[in-house]
């Protein structure tokens, strides 16, 4: 994949498999939301495929090949930027994601608004669904849209740094939506995420992108050695597991890392 004459991404093979959650982590300009957008079809690689498969490799599909109502009703994507959408209710905006399955003009069937129903449900957002969206914190208009991609009832979820912006709950509440669409959906997540804590986290397995190029990848254990972060931030880590919280922790040694809080 480039960009004028610039390669964002390089040599790079990336596979999302069902029931499992697949964190793109890296400092910024590695390549990681160029990445999971040519998996969404946003962006045409110069060279190699991507493929989706449906039961095993003798039925894979090159994803470019695809009719677009077909794509859409395999894979979502949840990009950064979200219009704040007026004069719609938050049930409106989560109907978004049964587009790909209504025929022209007809109305909605019995599966969509089961679909919208449970898409709601999952995010918290039923006793919201009359509610304007324009009335909405950004949180809560982040679930709206998160919920929208649910509806949509792909085996692909695609998320583009999902937290941004939001605040400790929401960020709670937006990670552990992530594990349930992997653990109660059986769905194959690939998430682009800035922070590092979250990807241990939330993520089964992490691709470490450097300049386009991965250094490494695996488990958060084997991905996350203070080395590979080194390599790819240029800073220096200290990297411990959390016994009590069961998880890793990441401290950056700055230079006011030892300092006391008062």
């Amino acid at each position: 994949m480039s960009f004028r004459d610039r390669k964002a991404i390089d040599d790079v093979s990336v596979s999302l498999r069902p029931g499992r959650v697949t964190a793109l982590i890296g400092p910024n300009g590695s390549g990681k939301s160029t990445l999971l957008r040519s998996l969404a079809r946003l962006h045409t690689p110069a060279a190699g495929t991507t493929v989706l498969e449906r039961g095993g490799e003798e039925q894979a599909i090159s994803i470019q090949s695809m009719p677009a109502r077909a794509f859409a009703q395999e894979v979502t994507l949840f990009a950064q930027s979200r219009m704040a959408p007026q004069g719609l209710s938050v049930r409106e905006v989560v109907a978004f994601g049964r587009h790909p399955y209504r025929r022209r003009f007809a109305g909605f069937t019995a599966e969509d608004r089961g679909a919208i129903d449970e898409a709601l449900r999952a995010t918290g957002l039923t006793d919201m669904a009359d509610r304007a969206t324009g009335e909405l914190s950004g949180g809560e208009l982040q679930r709206v849209w998160l919920a929208a991609c649910l509806a949509q009832q792909t085996g692909v979820v695609l998320l583009d740094e999902p937290t941004n912006h939001l605040d400790l709950r929401y960020q709670t509440e937006t990670l552990d939506l992530i594990r349930d669409l992997a653990d109660d959906y059986g769905v194959a997540v690939g998430v682009v995420l800035h922070d590092l804590d979250h990807a241990a986290s939330v993520a089964d397995d992490l691709v470490l992108l450097h300049s386009g190029r991965i250094v490494a990848e695996g488990t958060p254990l084997e991905v996350l050695t203070e080395a590979h972060i080194f390599a790819a931030y240029e800073i220096r880590v200290s990297v411990t597991v959390d016994e009590q919280a069961g998880r890793l922790r990441i401290d950056p040694l700055s230079r006011h890392a030892a300092r006391v809080p008062r």
